[in-house]
């Protein structure tokens, strides 16, 4: 039997969230994106609402909880108000180290970083994207060659989002090349990488949105990490990555249909107020609809996202759900965001209305963590299709 009944804890969730949103919405996000400055007060402000610490154990001073919670906290902030933002300072550290560490580390390394991560008092960067690695993970050059008791990296990642303010980098590096290995998916390693050990050079690349945190190119040279910073076994990261990318796609997930319902929202508050001939221009069928369907499919996109969070959370393959999931929020955040501007006219143009930089946010969901193209791809392999890639 399926029960929706929320608990007590998630409703917890949901109105922190809301509040927290409240505090921080789309006027000060607004300052911050023009500004180029990162939000510390959002970051603390998340820190004692316990949100860095949802996925990390209680015995090493997190809440124990689970994505479909973390979902309910990044949907609801991105609703209420932040934005992209809502999902963008809870994905890196809060979710993807968290879990990686969680899932791999031993249990030195969880006593090391995982406490510090549910105060809040440290900062990963994930350190997969290459130059000519993109989409395809398994092409990774950086390489992490063994020296003694130690590894030396050498290499460059793109697009490392929090590279310029992180204490560390779960970086993904080959320590076996790929002509050299059975499976592509062997020779792998994770390795926890301080940011200012020396040889690693950090600059950020000019971008499109989400300027109040930078993503810049990182480069390793001749990089030295003790071997006590592998997480895992060495050659078998691959399964360590595949379980911090399935949160990350579940919390994009949640970040465009959080985000596509912060623009209608807005729109149809505008569309009420706004006179046009006899009336609201929200009274007309050509306003409501486009925004009215895009909004059924983000409810439709968010229990998809529940459902890929719980098979997660219960230790079930879920690659095909988070794939649907965010699939179809994508989708749907879109057309709602694309819909609510247009609802807006030439207003919808300006930046204090504030739906251009949503805009400009959800667009980056088409492209990250993996592109709408791929997640078809994997989900018409499951649907019998022959592999296309």
């Amino acid at each position: 039997m399926v029960d929706f009944t929320e608990s007590q804890e998630t409703e917890m969730i949901r109105s922190t969230a809301g509040e927290i949103a409240d505090e921080f919405g789309p006027e000060y996000w607004r300052e911050m994106e023009e500004a180029g400055e990162f939000s510390w007060e959002f970051w603390d402000e998340l820190g004692d609402a316990g949100f860095h610490g949802l996925l990390v154990p209680e015995e090493y001073g997190g809440a124990g909880m689970g994505l479909q919670e973390m979902g309910t906290a990044m949907e609801t902030l991105c609703a209420e108000g932040c934005g992209m933002a809502g999902t963008w300072y809870l994905v890196l550290t809060a979710g993807m180290a968290a879990v990686g560490i969680r899932e791999h580390g031993n249990e030195e390394q969880k006593q090391a970083y995982l406490p510090r991560i549910a105060e809040g008092d440290t900062k990963f960067c994930i350190g997969i994207t290459e130059p000519e690695a993109g989409t395809n993970t398994l092409n990774v050059a950086t390489d992490a060659e063994k020296d003694g008791d130690e590894y030396v990296l050498n290499g460059k990642k793109c697009w490392i989002t929090f590279s310029d303010i992180a204490d560390r980098i779960l970086l993904v590096t080959r320590t076996t090349p790929r002509e050299e290995v059975d499976r592509p998916t062997d020779g792998i390693s994770l390795f926890s990488v301080e940011m200012e050990s020396d040889g690693v050079d950090v600059s950020p690349i000019p971008k499109h949105g989400m300027n109040y945190s930078n993503s810049c190119e990182v480069f390793f040279e001749n990089v030295r990490v003790p071997e006590e910073n592998l997480i895992g076994e060495e050659g078998d990261g691959w399964w360590g990555l595949v379980d911090t990318l399935n949160p990350e796609r579940i919390a994009f997930s949640a970040a465009a249909t959080g985000i596509g319902k912060l623009a209608a929202d807005a729109a149809v508050e505008y569309t009420n107020e706004r006179e046009v001939f006899d009336g609201p221009v929200g009274q007309y069928q050509s306003i409501q609809f486009p925004i009215t369907e895009a909004y059924t499919q983000m409810e439709t996109a968010s229990l998809m996202r529940q459902k890929a969070a719980w098979m997660f959370d219960n230790g079930k393959d879920c690659a095909y759900e988070t794939n649907v999931s965010k699939a179809v929020a994508v989708e749907a955040g879109i057309d709602a965001v694309y819909h609510s501007m247009q609802a807006f006219g030439g207003w919808g143009y300006a930046k204090e209305y504030d739906v251009e930089r949503w805009w400009r946010e959800i667009n980056l969901t088409r492209l990250a963590p993996v592109t709408q193209q791929m997640a078809y791809n994997h989900i018409a392999q499951e649907l019998g299709f022959p592999k296309s890639y």
